[in-house]
């Protein structure tokens, strides 16, 4: 298993899943924060910037890095 999927892909992104995302705030800096997908907020399959979620701490973010299952 490769330890980091492509965030920008819908299908490689599932509830519970571990994660690093970019939060709104830190776009400019590129700062990621690590979590566990609550909620997959993206409908679409493909987003260039990344599929938006929502932690189980309730942040809100693009996924950058998928890490697998938590």
């Amino acid at each position: 298993m490769d330890t980091k999927r492509d965030g920008r892909q819908r299908r490689n992104i599932t509830t519970g899943d571990s994660v690093r995302i970019v939060l709104k705030k830190d776009q400019r800096t590129g700062k990621l924060t690590d979590g566990t997908v609550k909620d997959i907020l993206t409908n679409s399959s493909y987003h260039p910037h990344g599929i938006k979620v929502r932690l189980a701490d309730g942040q809100v973010g693009r996924v950058q890095e998928c890490l697998g299952d938590a």
